[in-house]
């Protein structure tokens, strides 16, 4: 009897193995994504060692064409409409990661638009520079799903790690030197702060789980130890989205960076940084308002104000757009300063500020490089009479930069409006002075915008040379993903939110 029983439970045994077995223990297409990125970057990084030098040219295409094969499983669990939770919660995929994810691969999938022929024409090595940026976006992807504090800090390190090296990519030039140093130093001290921060936030809460921190600190005291960890975590965050004071490294890494990498750090690393930055102040830090609130209110107001007057003296335009990336960045944070009051519309405005942003600044920087092949610099008065010899060029540098100054109907009124909205929703003396704020610094961009402007359709070439510019494909394309989307983001919008606007001023009206 005890033999028959004692088969009996190893056949049960047996049985619970195999079905332990055949049931999946991770969800692999809420990886697909990650996954995808994986395979690309190890293929350009095996296909670099085997392609001899002139066959080099292909790296960028396989980079190209991987961010646009995950993008195929974003959109299946898109279609699919299920939340997923995986590894304890510590990493997600719902709707929020889901537009993330996009917004990270349709970047980086212009970034090596804009790299393809910068890359190609220079004395730098193709295949290390493609999977150091794959490696990068990996991060931005892993970041947009991640729950808790050691996946977002791995996240962090993992999409910041290949950028410092990237901001260095122009070895033999000092600015690209200094760029690269700057960058180095300023991320590992702003790494520090927010380890310590993350450790004393571990220590009160006793987890790594952001839900669960944000239960624990849900009783709204704000000891000072609480408070300290809460300052500490925002000021390494505020690093990453180049928010003053902590922007400093933000202009010299801009110019001394190669322009394609500018362009990445200043849309998809800023991106990836406010992801992690929403999900600790809307989960983690829901129950310290009274500390996080004035902290943001504070980092949005300087940024936007220090960025734009520092912005009007400018006279190189990659400068000009580090500092006006650094007002965005202001504007952005305004409405994680009243997320006291409102979730779902802080949640919309920062996503859809991103978004829009991200065409917007790529496609400046495109511009940019596009004249930058011809005239070698970009020193604002290199693009006067751009109008005369690349009418198409100035209209759509015209564009973006009216779209970032928030002129309707281009998609940066869009993103500006629905930042006012959630501000001036929290109804509180400290919202309307911060949309005030915004108000008066929104004027104030107009003027450096309007100066770009300017100099293209009113001044002079200053070489007398009308020679047309020659646009590489890459770029074209580039321009044309860049251009759609910042004019439809807006004039899809345009009517129906034209209703949105007038209850808008209906109900702050005496």
């Amino acid at each position: 009897m005890s033999v028959l029983a004692t088969v009996a439970g190893l056949g049960h045994a047996a049985q619970a193995a195999r079905d332990a077995f055949e049931r999946p223990a991770v969800d692999w297409h809420a990886l697909a994504p990650d996954l995808v990125v994986v395979g690309v970057l190890c293929l350009v990084l095996v296909a670099d060692l085997f392609l001899p030098e002139d066959r080099k040219g292909v790296l960028p295409s396989l980079a190209g064409l991987g961010l646009l094969a995950a993008m195929v499983p974003v959109l299946t669990l898109a279609a699919d409409g299920t939340d997923r939770v995986l590894f304890g919660g510590a990493y997600a995929v719902d709707n929020f990661a889901l537009v993330l994810k996009a917004l990270f691969l349709v970047s980086g999938y212009v970034v090596v638009l804009l790299s393809t022929n910068y890359i190609a024409e220079g004395d730098y090595a193709e295949g290390e520079y493609y999977f150091l940026l794959l490696a990068s976006i990996l991060g931005m992807t892993v970041m947009a799903s991640a729950r808790d504090l050691v996946t977002i800090f791995v996240a962090l390190e993992m999409l910041s790690i290949p950028a410092y090296l990237l901001a260095g990519w122009r070895k033999r030039d000092p600015k690209g030197n200094e760029a690269g140093v700057k960058y180095y130093l300023m991320g590992v001290f702003a790494t520090g702060i927010l380890l310590y921060g993350m450790s004393l936030v571990y220590g009160l809460a006793g987890t790594t789980q952001l839900a669960g921190i944000g239960e624990a600190l849900a009783t709204g005291e704000s000891v000072p130890v609480i408070s300290l960890a809460v300052v500490l975590v925002v000021a390494g965050f505020a690093f990453k989205v180049s928010a003053v004071p902590f922007h400093t490294w933000a202009p010299d890494t801009y110019e001394g960076a190669p322009t394609p990498i500018t362009a990445f750090l200043s849309v998809s690393s800023k991106a990836a940084g406010f992801v992690a930055l929403v999900q600790l102040v809307v989960i983690g830090f829901a129950g310290q308002t009274e500390v996080v609130r004035p902290l943001l209110w504070l980092l949005a107001v300087l940024s936007m104000t220090v960025g734009n007057v520092v912005a009007l003296r400018q006279t190189n335009l990659v400068r000009m757009l580090a500092y006006s990336g650094i007002s965005q960045a202001g504007f952005i944070l305004a409405p994680l300063a009243v997320v006291g009051q409102i979730g779902e519309s802080t949640l919309t405005s920062v996503v859809t500020y991103l978004l829009i942003y991200a065409a917007m600044n790529l496609g400046a920087f495109t511009v940019v490089m596009a004249v930058a092949r011809k005239t070698g610099s970009a020193e604002i008065p290199s693009f006067g009479g751009l109008i005369t010899y690349a009418p198409s060029l100035a209209v759509l540098m015209s564009i973006f930069l009216f779209a970032l100054a928030g002129i309707p109907p281009l998609a940066g009124w869009l993103a500006k409006f629905v930042a006012f909205r959630a501000v001036v929703d929290a109804d509180t003396g400290w919202a309307y002075a911060l949309a005030v704020i915004m108000a008066i610094n929104s004027v104030i961009s107009l003027g450096y915008y309007a100066n770009v402007a300017r100099e293209m359709w009113m001044n002079p070439v200053p070489d007398g040379d009308t020679s047309r510019v020659r646009v590489p494909v890459s770029l074209t394309a580039a321009l044309a993903i860049t251009g759609l989307l910042t004019i439809a983001f807006g004039v899809t919008q345009w009517a129906t939110d034209l209703g949105d606007v007038a209850t808008f001023v209906a109900s702050v009206s005496p």
